[in-house]
């Protein structure tokens, strides 16, 4: 954990928000594959941390919105895009959440992989 002070100085010389607290980006008591996961994901999940909040809400939005609108496997590929994020992002944080939690998250992967395939079909 850092001091205040370096904070500033982190926020000065453009390193984005603070992280979190805590002691480990892991699962304790991980298998192998979810250890290598969250491993693999610390750096990515870092950077996304330290851009503008509204960055990836936007980013998926574009995406969400072109996979909508455009036509065949284009628009098939960013929606599944957007469901690789939302998968990866749910599995990171399945242990963490409740039975409703766990739902929504599901049935949202679900919907945009529908729509992937929908869109790949021609509908």
């Amino acid at each position: 954990m850092t001091s205040p002070e370096h904070e500033d100085e982190r926020r000065r010389a453009g390193q984005g928000r603070p992280l979190p607290l805590g002691d480990s980006l892991l699962t304790p008591g991980a298998g192998r594959l979810r250890r290598e996961v969250e491993q693999r994901s610390a750096v990515p999940l870092v950077w996304l941390h330290q851009r503008p909040r509204w960055i990836p809400p936007v980013i998926l939005g574009a995406l969400f919105i072109a996979g909508l609108m455009a036509p065949g496997p284009l628009g098939a590929l960013c929606l599944l895009l957007v469901a690789v994020f939302f998968l990866w992002l749910a599995y990171l944080t399945w242990p963490s959440l409740a039975r409703q939690q766990r739902v929504p998250r599901v049935l949202m992967m679900l919907v945009v992989l529908v729509l992937a395939m929908a869109r790949m079909l021609g509908f």
